[in-house]
């Protein structure tokens, strides 16, 4: 998993909270890092028509969708994150030892299942639901 996830569902929550357009700057602020990374990040999930954008000095980006109907497997998705993915795999599919020929493909199969297992627990949970935990712990005046 890449921090563009995390950055994606902040800048999710945040717009559905505050409810108008914000520019990369103030979204940056908000969550702590560059413009830039939010560009990047929001240039994604317009492509998955999960916020709008407005050019221009009151411009910026929106969350124009149902808080409720957005799961994180659709963020997920419209970033192509992998959650649970290997970087390095042991063995050689050339050799003649079996345990080392085919624990590559074995090792894949169960990264491939524990990715999928975190993608259906992501589908449970919602923009509503994280701004809504946000908001019900705070502190009441």
């Amino acid at each position: 998993m890449t921090s563009e996830f995390t950055i994606a569902v902040h800048a999710l929550v945040f717009l559905s909270h505050k409810g108008t357009y914000y520019s990369s700057e103030g979204l940056a602020d908000n969550v702590c890092t560059n413009a830039a990374r939010i560009r990047k990040v929001m240039a994604k999930l317009k492509k998955a028509d999960l916020i709008k954008t407005k050019e221009g000095a009151d411009g910026g980006y929106f969350f124009h969708r149902e808080a409720r109907e957005v799961d994180l497997q659709m963020i997920a998705d419209a970033l192509d994150t992998p959650f649970v993915a290997a970087s390095w795999k042991s063995g050689d599919p050339d050799r003649d030892c079996l345990v080392s020929s085919g624990m590559a493909g074995v090792m894949t199969e169960i990264y491939d299942t524990l990715d999928q297992e975190c993608r259906k627990r992501l589908k449970l949970i919602t923009i509503y639901d994280i701004e809504d935990r946000i908001f019900s712990k705070r502190p009441e005046k």
